[in-house]
Parts: structure tokens; C-alpha cells; sequence
């Protein structure tokens, strides 16, 4: 896919720099992510963002699920504290242990009607979903991408990119709109639903408005409500409260008789009609510090990478709110592609291997369009049919075990697996649980520093170096599994002796593999 010439420079007055082997566009929390993963991997990283250097608390994601948790438990938390101190947490702390701190766990997600999934019988360490504000999550990741030595250049924006067989070259426009140009080996867009590297190298974005209208609103709240997250669809209303932890409440609302411009005034006074419409009371809201219309797409990008240039994101995929998935789907393609980024860059892996990011979170991002908008439909029937699908539907979940815990398996991102290649061992693809070890500790602690791990019933002597954790099992299970570093199985085998776990060492964290 290289050799293609992609976008154009706005300007042709500019200096040339080559600030790092990645550049990243966009600072939301995929981009920041990626940009702390790449840096602490040794691989140097530049994130362009438009923005000035503010965390916003305009956050419209307030959820992380149990996949995200276990890719940031197996993240180090940052050694420095918010105020830039020295933090005393000790150094077996993880993103993920940080963040759990901060936020308010809860044992059941309930999409609408009477529908719940019940959650505590995840086969996950987080058998819950996560209630925190996207910022929260935003701070955690940036200090980590700063301590780590990624470089961030703010009020600076992509204005074109070209690329050729060896790289990349951005066109970008800083502060006092001064130009520049930054040759990278590769460049990922992170930059949003209205991407800008998604329109330069030529990419649609197809796909349709499912829900217009969309009210937000920042609220105190009278009377607090009964549950940490409250949704429910009544009619033709629908509404969601979820608190930010201050003291104010995140409100998203939508009633389908009012399909009006984004553009369009809102006032408290229709936040509170809709919200009584769809919960049977108001709470008592005051004091909205922010207001404001969004409508809420189903998109998806054709392809995820074209030539050294990836999507990721909101850059790749859109979907309705439902489900808390968007912020924690770009979050998972971050983890995906970062270390198999920085595989290629520091020469341990083929190029190669960078196609697989389309093959393995391309369907992914598809699924969870289905999903997410599959809720929204059910959860705004009206027409009889579509209520009676609903209703066929709350009791079969409510009735098959197996159907409720591949429903579960979707919406927190646990039940996805990667394709494998024919006559692979069954577990190849699929997701690593958090397993103990025989020292006493576990899988996603040994995963941390962009490890592989390898897992084998009796001692193993070989290595690649600091690529490479070598574990036992805690129990007698015979199976040797070798674990990506986003905590899928590259391979596995049923009684393997040495050579055949070379080989497969050798292969899939040598360099020569494809995995």
C-alpha cells in the first residue's frame, strides 16, 4: 500500500523538520493513548494538536468498560502526581488502578425498558463498567505521553500530507501561523469525526445522521437520582444523567418531534420537558454551566490505513452513544496498533504487520455500529412491531444464558477475538484473560512495558530479550500460549517442546513474523 501520493500543502512557505519516526494528529484519548504507548516503547512521537493545551470538560463519554481496563491495567501508571510531583504510588500501580480510584464502579448497564445486562459475572478482574468523565481519562494519559517524552505541539493543524515508498510529509500551521513541514516514517489520525488526515488521503466516510438534535447539558441537580448512571426512553423521548463528580451532571436528551439545526438555541427549560418526558421527573435541575445541540452519526471509513497513513478513533468509526462504546472502541484500536507500530519502527517486526490492524479492528468498528445503533432503534421503538421485537428480545436475554453473555461480551469489548490463520490452535486470536502465575502475579502486570509474555507448563530458557516475559501457570494446564503485547494469543500449542516454542518466540517477537 505504499507508494501513494495522498492530500496537498496549502502553502509552499514553510521550514522542514523530522521531528520523530510517528506523528500522531489529535490529542483526545486515542491519540494520547497511542502517543504514551509509542514513547514508552523508545519510539520518538510528535502529537499535533489544533487545540490550546487545555484538558475540556465538555466530555461526552462518561463510561469505561472491561476490555479498556484490562488494556490499562496492563499500562504503568505515571510516576509523577497531577501537580508534578514525585508520586509515591508504588511502581506496580497500573492506568487502570488510577483511574478505578477516580472513578464509581457499577455492576449492571441498563440499555433501556427492562433491559440490564448484568456485568459481575464478567470472566474479567473489572467486572463492572467505570463511571468517569472523559477528561479524567484524558489527564491520566497525557501525564503519562509527557513523562514518557512524547512531544506535543498545541494550536498547531494538519494543513495537507503527501507520502511516498519511504515516509510521510506533513504540512502544518502553528501558532502566529507560521508553516512548517515534518517528515515522518508513519502518521496516524486521530483527529475526530471530521478528520482532516481521513479527507487528505482521500478517504469517505459513509454512513448517515441516526438521531438529529441531540440536547446536552451541564446541571446541578435538586433531588440526586436514585441510580449512578439513569437512562430510559419513554414515547418519544429519550434521556441519560450521569454524574461528573463536582457536583454537576451531564444530561443527553432527545425528543423525535423536535428535529431542528444544531445551530439552533437551547434553553434549560426543553432539557427539563425532555428529561421529565423520558425519566418522569426533572430532578430539580439549576445551574447549567453549559448548553448545547449535537447530532449523533453511524460511520465508518472504508479502510483504516492507507499507505504509512492510519485512522483510529472517531477518525475511523462514529456511532450513537448507546452503550458508552465510542471512547473505549478507539481506545482498543490505540492499543492494536501501537505496539505493532513500534514493532516496525525499532526493526523487530516486517512491515507487514501493519496490515493486521485493518484486518482485525476494521470488523470491530463494524460491529459496533450494529450494535450501538441496534440499542438506539430498540430503545426509541414506537411502532408496535418494533416494540414487540423489543420485548421478544428483553426476554430471551433475560432466559439464555449463552445469548446474554455474548450480548455482555460486545458492549464491554471482551468478547471480540482476532482472525486466525488456518489450522491455528483454537486460542490463537483470541483474548488472554487476566490469569495468576506461578510467582504469584499476573498476566496483564507481566504484559506491562509492551511485553509479549510467554506462558509454558515447565521452564523455558530462551528469550528475546526485554521484548519477552517468561511465565509459568499456576495450575497444571500443558497449554504454552505466547501473548501479544494488547493481550491477545499470537500462538499456542498443546504440549510443545523447545524447538516448537523457539520457533514460535522467534517468529512473532524476533521480527520475522506477521502476527
Amino acid at each position: 500500500m505504499s507508494g501513494t501520493n495522498t492530500g496537498s500543502f496549502n502553502n509552499t512557505s514553510h521550514t522542514e523538520s523530522t521531528p520523530s519516526p510517528v506523528i500522531i494528529v489529535g490529542s483526545g484519548p486515542t491519540g494520547l493513548l497511542l502517543a504514551g504507548d509509542l514513547a514508552t516503547a523508545g519510539v520518538p512521537v510528535t502529537v499535533l494538536e489544533k487545540r490550546p493545551h487545555e484538558i475540556s470538560n465538555l466530555s461526552r463519554a462518561f463510561v469505561l468498560h472491561a476490555r479498556t481496563l484490562e488494556q490499562l491495567d496492563a499500562r504503568s501508571s505515571p510516576t509523577t502526581a497531577p501537580d508534578g510531583r514525585a508520586s509515591r504510588a508504588p511502581l506496580a500501580r497500573s492506568l487502570a488502578d488510577e483511574l478505578e480510584a477516580a472513578g464509581r464502579p457499577l455492576d449492571r448497564l441498563r440499555l433501556f425498558g427492562r433491559l440490564t445486562i448484568d456485568l459481575g459475572a464478567l470472566p474479567s478482574r473489572f467486572n463492572h463498567l467505570l463511571v468517569l468523565p472523559q477528561y479524567e481519562v484524558e489527564k491520566v494519559l497525557e501525564r503519562r505521553a509527557v513523562e514518557a517524552g512524547a512531544d506535543f505541539r498545541y494550536e498547531t493543524e494538519l494543513t495537507g500530507l503527501t507520502q511516498d515508498a519511504d515516509g510521510v510529509i506533513v504540512a502544518a500551521r502553528g501558532p502566529g501561523g507560521r508553516t512548517e513541514s515534518l517528515r515522518a516514517a508513519y502518521v496516524v489520525g486521530a483527529d475526530g469525526m471530521r478528520s482532516v488526515v481521513r479527507d487528505a488521503v482521500g478517504l469517505p466516510f459513509p454512513g448517515r445522521s441516526v438521531i438529529r438534535s441531540v440536547v446536552l447539558a451541564d446541571v446541578r441537580l435538586a433531588e440526586k437520582p436514585p441510580n449512578l448512571l439513569t437512562v430510559n426512553a419513554v414515547g418519544d423521548a429519550f434521556a441519560f444523567l450521569a454524574p461528573f463528580g463536582d457536583g454537576y451532571y451531564r444530561v443527553i436528551g432527545w425528543h423525535r418531534g423536535r428535529n431542528v439545526p444544531d445551530r439552533e438555541p437551547l434553553d434549560l427549560a426543553e432539557v427539563k420537558e425532555i428529561t421529565r418526558l423520558a425519566l418522569g421527573r426533572d430532578f430539580g435541575m439549576y445551574d447549567a454551566r453549559w448548553m448545547s445541540r449535537f447530532h449523533s452519526d453511524e460511520r465508518q471509513a472504508p479502510a483504516y490505513r492507507v499507505g504509512r497513513v492510519f485512522l483510529a478513533g472517531d477518525a475511523a468509526h462514529v456511532h450513537t452513544p448507546a452503550g458508552g462504546q465510542g471512547m473505549n472502541t478507539g481506545l482498543q484500536d490505540a492499543a492494536n496498533l501501537s505496539w505493532k507500530l513500534a514493532a516496525v519502527v525499532t526493526g523487530h517486526a516486517d512491515p507487514r504487520l501493519l496490515d493486521s490492524y485493518q484486518a482485525e479492528r476494521h470488523p470491530v468498528g463494524r460491529a459496533v455500529l450494529r450494535s450501538s445503533g441496534g440499542i438506539v432503534r430498540l430503545a426509541m421503538a414506537k411502532r408496535p412491531w418494533t416494540l414487540a421485537a423489543r420485548a421478544a428480545l428483553t426476554a430471551f436475554l433475560d432466559a439464555v444464558g449463552p445469548a446474554r453473555r455474548k450480548a455482555a461480551g460486545q458492549v464491554t469489548g471482551i468478547g471480540y477475538r482476532y482472525p486466525a490463520p488456518r489450522g491455528a490452535h483454537r486460542l490463537t486470536g483470541t483474548r488472554a484473560p487476566d490469569v495468576t502465575l506461578a510467582d504469584g502475579g499476573r498476566l496483564y502486570e507481566a504484559l506491562r512495558g509492551g511485553k509479549f509474555v510467554l506462558i509454558t507448563p515447565e521452564p523455558y530458557e530462551g528469550g528475546c530479550g526485554e521484548r519477552l516475559a517468561v511465565a509459568r501457570w499456576a495450575s497444571d494446564r500443558r497449554t504454552t500460549v505466547l501473548v501479544r503485547p494488547d493481550g491477545y494469543v499470537a500462538w499456542a500449542a498443546e504440549a510443545a517442546d523447545a524447538v516448537r516454542i523457539e520457533a514460535a518466540v522467534d517468529e512473532h517477537v524476533g521480527g520475522r513474523g506477521l502476527s
